[in-house]
């Protein structure tokens, strides 16, 4: 039995491994954020990091200089659904010119499905929008989980892990999964800033975009294996 285990074990890659225990990880953080989002009374966290972003006695002033609040709507456009659609048909149609259909029928079917499981948690929770402080955006649907930090961490999590299987220099993909990265946490980030979302709906977004972007690129694996997914030459 024990030498049955161990060669299990064994057959398994630890980057598969390692995907698994952090999406297994996202998911409890996403359950955590979604019990502070269900209580009543917002939490100390969640008030204090949006209160410290304005102005002492001028709520309605964000802090730092004048072309930060520019800066910051510029950034959370990138995951507005316009851009991330763009996205996603841009990637669709690269990946059809290169005649990889299952490819692009897999890219789409992860951002929808996404997208989806996005929509669907809004909808259970029904957290309101934040009304410490005032709005530097118009924003009217529910607030938990944030959209634009989940659906960034989906559509550019998958199309990072996606362009990474390309790259044949180890640096090359390091740093392109880091740029998707960081581009979420940035995206993220803008929503707190603009005071459109708590702390507590943008980390929930954040665990369950990477759950669900870590949970594509697994079925990304397992289907290039059985050969659904085409390889990249």
């Amino acid at each position: 039995m024990r030498q049955g285990v161990a060669a299990l074990i064994a057959r398994i890659e630890f980057p598969l491994l390692l995907a698994g225990l952090v999406a297994a990880g996202c998911l409890w953080g996403f359950v955590e954020m979604a019990e502070v989002a269900r209580d009543g009374v917002p939490h100390a966290f969640d008030t204090d990091i949006l209160l410290a972003l304005r102005e002492p006695g001028h709520l309605g002033t964000p802090v730092g200089p004048h072309w930060l609040n520019g800066a910051m709507r510029d950034i959370t456009s990138l995951g507005s659904t316009s851009i991330l659609t763009l996205v996603t048909v841009s990637v669709v149609a690269y990946f059809l010119v290169r005649r990889q259909p299952r490819t692009a029928l897999f890219m789409l079917a992860a951002v929808a499905g996404g997208q989806v499981l996005g929509t669907l948690l809004k909808l259970g929770v029904e957290r309101p929008r934040p009304e410490l402080v005032p709005h530097l955006m118009n924003e009217t649907s529910y607030s938990f989980p944030s959209g634009h930090a989940m659906m960034s961490a989906v559509t550019f999590l998958t199309l990072g892990s996606l362009a990474a299987r390309a790259l044949k220099d180890r640096a090359a993909r390091i740093y392109v999964l880091c740029l998707a990265v960081a581009v979420t946490l940035l995206v993220g980030a803008s929503r707190i800033y603009l005071g459109v979302h708590w702390p507590s709906d943008v980390l929930g977004g954040w665990f369950a975009g990477f759950a669900w972007a870590l949970a594509c690129w697994l079925a990304a694996r397992l289907l290039q294996r059985r050969k659904a997914v085409e390889e990249d030459s």
